[in-house]
């Protein structure tokens, strides 16, 4: 009769370390809450340069270009070809619906756009090997100029909501370095554009 007496304390400090080991067990058990995910970066807003007006000078610039032969090997600099009318073309990106349309225009009406001695220079912040890719498949008769930081957009003025893209505008320099004409949102898909481009660019040309 005395051995059940002897067995009770043991059996009961037994039950009081399994209860206390059973919170720890449990919390072991629990997994850990995930973490937030973290918040996206927000977009930077486009700044806030104006483009230049009518009658203003041109803001020079030097860049990569490449056309469908590669990488020219002189940067392109705006002041190497004072004396002569400029077209410069902001579009946002090789290979879209709007920008084919648009340099594929320029290809293909070129001489009744531009003329031979007018210079056209489509810019977009495209690298210069998707430059050269683009140039050889469209055979392109001009080379399409780099702008990754889109350095030479933010000076005219040519900004993308959200960005990281220029806008579509389309400039047109004088013989005199300075602004003739503009059009801040160039359709590339109406003819109207067009037309109003070559005029600016005859009036320019003197012709």
């Amino acid at each position: 009769m005395s051995r059940p007496s002897l067995l009770r304390p043991t059996l009961l400090s037994a039950v009081a370390l399994l209860a206390a080991a059973a919170p720890h067990a449990l919390r072991a058990q629990v997994p850990a809450a995930p973490a937030a995910p973290a918040a996206p970066a927000p977009t930077p807003a486009a700044p806030t340069t104006p483009a230049p007006e009518v009658g203003q000078p041109a803001p020079d610039f030097t860049l990569a270009w490449a056309d469908a032969s590669g990488t020219r090997a002189t940067p392109v600099s705006l002041a190497a070809h004072r004396g002569k009318v400029v077209v410069v073309a902001f579009y946002p990106k090789d290979r879209t619906t709007g920008c084919t349309a648009e340099l594929t225009k320029f290809r293909d009406e070129f001489d009744a756009l531009f003329g031979k001695d007018v210079v056209v220079l489509p810019i977009s912040a495209d690298s210069v090997a998707t430059h050269t890719d683009w140039a050889k498949e469209m055979k392109f008769p001009f080379a399409l100029v780099s702008d990754p930081q889109l350095s030479v957009a933010d000076a005219y003025g040519s900004h993308a909501p959200g960005r990281p893209t220029s806008g579509r505008t389309v400039f047109v320099i004088g013989k005199d370095g300075t602004i003739a004409w503009r059009d801040l949102r160039f359709n590339a898909l109406n003819e109207g554009a067009y037309q109003a481009l070559a005029a600016a660019v005859a009036k320019a040309r003197g012709a």
